[in-house]
């Protein structure tokens, strides 16, 4: 349960708040000891008054700066959050009171472009560039020796002033602004020291412009000149704003997997009613209990129960089971999974956020938020870190002034500046990448991408690799492993007769079937009265034989005997295999496994991580036979089957709080909850963009 700040509106997370008081027998939270101090010295300002409005900061405009609330402020999810400091949240859009970076959604939309802000401080550095550029000229012709100006003297002055004022006064507002607020709020940050060093050397030098006799004496130089800083002014706030754009560009690639995984779910939703019209209507307006119809090869929109009809639905996103599940009445169906061929109708038992794949967002989301615990120790530093910057450039002035050369005061100030500037965090947000584009680009030598440096830093220290099954172990799609012919028959025979027919077929095993076929280079025949049974299986007739193939149940309505190899496919499916038996002329021919083979090259990646230390833990969705099998194969100890998405980033959650360094690798949509979770998340370049994305 998340409080608001009765002071500035935020909302803030008990387990991180900065702060509490208790008046009158309610205990209220806050998000920075300044807004604590606040309320404790006038609680009564700020509290509700008997009609429950509490007051957010000054009065701007009726209605917007009240919020009705019960006297214990409390809310659920807020539509906005500090990328820093998830405890600062609010419902609407700001600045964060402790960091003073911009408050972004907490999910963001499905169609959502680059943020506001990105644009924003795209265009204003743009325009500070391109005013500083000629501005840095102009001020360093005297070094340089270029006097391509017709300007000298005061007049000089004044054309770097016109320059200056719109990169400091427009561009840089925001930075200003920000610094203001840290100081109202007494939360010293990066933005503190930004504003004071930047508007130091610009009042100076507008003073020095307009007003040059005022300016002490020890402040010129030999010539009788004051020295101006325009430059540094406009250079300082370009290069400020250029990383500010920097970390807006990288902040708003990170919900690229949120933004995967909610265009996994349909817009629209084909809503059967009680006449049995159906209507297209947005997904929003489906309630539960509505009955909807899907379609083939339709992403399904809810969660919910077959009702009539049936088909193959890939689950791989939710179970990583490379293998299509057959669904008829009374199975349950999860939105966001692909259905195949056929067609049903299904009622809707969760609808919106209470769907699936609404909780696996949700769980993405709070996992990317969560993802920097040494931030604590950052805010704790912070407190101290920028008061005592600012007193080292007073001292920094002091001593200049008193002992430096002539002019000792123009030094003195300069220097202080540079004290606020280099000190300043902010420098490690351009210094940073390039300290580790060597490192990225080996890494993207050998196919390796790093999206961040902690990822690369934090993958030195795993000690734990959990590891997806399928599409990670396995190669992520079905193929024909074996066929078994019944006595009497052929094996090639019966692989071509069966992959004559599944070329008529639309089921996601047929494909496996027709490509071993091609491999092989067999002979391939057109079927004749080709008739498909959804969730069972095929019949036609093949270069004059009467050929049927699918499960043993559809076998059975047409008489045929199998129990031949029923031994053989009982065995199959406990390892997860695909089972397709093949009649021809009413008598058993052959059955065909169907499976996930495992990659080539696993085995010796395995063997060679085992031999570096790692721990090896296989985490998958599959049933407990097919898990323990691939785990038999590979030599795999820890085996982790039947578990869902979200259990899945519990386990790397779990294996966290134990102490371990946990990387996660997988590539599945299922996968991405942990991958978000675990300290370093590996994704496998072939799988889906969700994963990817939300892999470091």
């Amino acid at each position: 349960m998340l409080h608001r700040d009765p002071v500035c509106g935020m909302m803030v997370d008990p387990a991180n708040t900065a702060g509490t008081a208790v008046h009158e027998g309610t205990t209220y939270y806050f998000c920075n000891p300044g807004c604590r101090q606040k309320f404790v010295a006038d609680p009564v300002k700020y509290l509700a008054s008997p009609t429950g409005l509490v007051r957010l900061g000054k009065p701007k405009a009726p209605g917007r700066d009240q919020v009705t609330a019960a006297p214990r402020a409390t809310a659920g999810a807020a539509a906005y959050v500090c990328p820093m400091h998830p405890q600062i949240r609010s419902d609407r859009p700001g600045d964060c009171r402790i960091c003073g970076m911009a408050l972004e959604p907490a999910t963001p939309a499905i169609d959502q472009g680059p943020p506001a802000e990105l644009r924003d401080m795209s265009r204003r550095f743009w325009v500070a560039a391109a005013l500083s550029l000629p501005l840095l000229l102009i001020a360093m012709s005297e070094m340089t020796g270029w006097h391509g100006l017709p300007l000298s003297g005061r007049a000089l002055g004044v054309a770097q002033l016109l320059l200056t004022s719109p990169v400091v006064l427009w561009c840089g507002w925001p930075l200003l602004g920000r610094g203001w607020d840290s100081v109202k709020h007494r939360s010293p940050n990066m933005f503190t020291l930004i504003a004071l060093g930047t508007s130091a050397a610009f009042a100076f030098s507008l003073v020095a412009t307009l007003a040059p006799a005022v300016i002490p004496v020890g402040f010129r130089g030999h010539a009788g000149q004051t020295p101006l800083y325009f430059e540094a002014a406009a250079v300082i706030t370009t290069l400020v704003l250029l990383g500010q754009v920097l970390e807006l560009r990288a902040r708003h690639a990170t919900s690229g997997a949120i933004r995967a995984l909610l265009r996994l779910a349909p817009r629209t939703a084909r809503r059967v009613d009680a006449g049995g019209t159906e209507t297209d209507v947005a997904l929003d307006l489906v309630r539960v209990g509505d009955l909807v119809r899907v379609r083939p090869s339709e992403h399904i929109p809810v969660d919910g129960v077959v009702t009539d009809g049936g088909s193959a639905v890939d689950e791989s996103m939710i179970t990583g089971e490379a293998l299509p599940v057959e669904k008829s009445a009374g199975s349950q169906v999860t939105g966001g999974t692909h259905n195949g061929a056929g067609t049903f109708v299904m009622r809707a038992l969760r609808v919106g956020a209470e769907t699936l794949l609404a909780q696996i967002v949700h769980r993405v989301a709070e996992a990317q938020r969560s993802r920097a615990p040494i931030q604590r120790l950052a805010d704790r530093v912070s407190a101290w870190f920028v008061p005592a910057v600012v007193v080292a450039a007073g001292v920094t002035f002091a001593i200049w002034s008193l002992a430096g050369p002539a002019p000792r005061l123009a030094y003195a100030l300069v220097n202080a500046v540079a004290v606020l500037i280099i000190a300043c965090p902010c420098a490690l947000g351009l210094a940073t990448p390039m300290s580790i584009m060597v490192a990225v680009g080996r890494g993207a030598g050998t196919g390796v991408l790093v999206r961040d440096a902690a990822a690369l830093e934090l993958l030195a220290r795993v000690d734990t690799l959990v590891v997806d099954k399928t599409g990670t172990l396995t190669e992520g799609k079905p193929r024909l492993t074996s066929v078994l012919p019944a006595e009497g028959a052929d094996r090639d025979t019966v692989l071509a007769l069966a992959a004559s027919l599944e070329r008529g077929s639309e089921h996601p095993l047929a494909g496996a079937i027709v490509a071993a076929a091609i491999e092989k280079q067999l002979t391939l025949h057109a079927p004749v009265d080709f008739a498909a049974t959804a969730g069972k299986g095929v019949s036609a007739r093949i270069n004059g034989h009467d050929v049927v193939v699918g499960s043993p149940a559809f076998l059975a309505e047409r008489h045929i005997e199998a129990a031949a190899l029923q031994p053989a496919a009982e065995a199959l499916r406990a390892q997860g295999h695909g089972v397709v038996l093949v009649a021809v002329d009413g008598k058993l021919a052959g059955l065909l496994d169907v499976a996930d083979p495992i990659k080539a090259t696993a085995a010796e990646a395995l063997t060679g991580l085992r031999a570096e230390g790692l721990r090896i833990v296989m985490l998958t969705g599959d049933a407990r036979a097919t898990a323990h099998a691939i785990a038999r194969e590979l030599s795999i100890d820890e085996v982790i089957p039947e578990v869902s998405p979200g259990e899945k980033a519990d386990v790397v959650k779990r294996l966290r709080g134990q102490g371990r360094v946990v990387a996660m690798a997988g590539d599945g949509v299922n996968d991405a909850p942990a991958l978000a979770e675990a300290q370093v998340g590996i994704a496998m370049g072939s799988g889906t963009d969700v994963a990817i994305e939300a892999a470091g």
